[in-house]
């Protein structure tokens, strides 16, 4: 038997990055305007909660969502709980344990400094999670952002990951396809058919 962990916020409840617009959800018809459905409408980022970064959205040159390799977010993927500013040290003792995705476990905070993605770009990873709001430290978003946009490294931001246990797991992140947009939400599931 499988289990299945759904590692996604639920997007009008997340968090949003400071200085990014609120998710707004609104229905512009209903059943009751005398419409045989309802529809609705929604506004938000395309960071807003759990999303995967492009390469395009730190270099200008980079993959857009839409042209990203699909096999990049699904697989063997790695969760490791470790809470803190991974160093290159840190990640050089923390890949030779892991499969080619990276899921980190923090809290809310575990990011990923330069030096370390400096390892992670000479290293085999296609993708690289956290569940914190960014995978880069809030004082130095750029530079390690750069660092995985220009090896084309997927990262997976945002994750809900309460009462998954470190391991190996299948992972499902597949964003939503949007031709020349720098991310987009997409629904991260962990499966685990480990022992069962």
């Amino acid at each position: 038997m499988m289990i299945f962990y759904d590692i996604s916020r639920e997007i009008l409840s997340a968090q949003v990055y400071d200085g990014d617009p609120k998710t707004e959800h609104t229905f512009f018809k209903t059943t009751d305007d005398e419409c045989r459905c309802n529809l609705s409408k929604i506004t938000m980022c395309t960071h807003a909660g759990t999303h995967i970064d492009a390469p395009l959205h730190y270099d200008e040159e980079g993959d857009d969502i839409a042209s990203m390799k699909i096999s990049r977010f699904f697989g063997k993927c790695t969760v490791v709980t470790i809470e803190g500013i991974l160093t290159g040290e840190d990640m050089e003792r923390l890949l030779p344990h892991c499969t080619h995705r990276l899921i980190l476990h923090g809290s809310g905070k575990a990011y990923v400094s330069v030096h370390a993605a400096r390892v992670i770009v000479d290293s085999k990873l296609k993708l690289i999670g956290t569940d914190a709001i960014s995978i880069a430290p809030p004082f130095d978003e750029f530079n390690t952002h750069i660092e995985l946009a220009r090896a084309g490294i997927a990262v997976l931001e945002n994750l809900f990951l309460e009462g998954v246990k470190d391991g190996t797991y299948t992972l499902s992140a597949f964003p939503i396809k949007i031709a020349g947009s720098e991310a987009a939400p997409c629904r991260a599931i962990l499966m685990d058919d480990r022992g069962y």
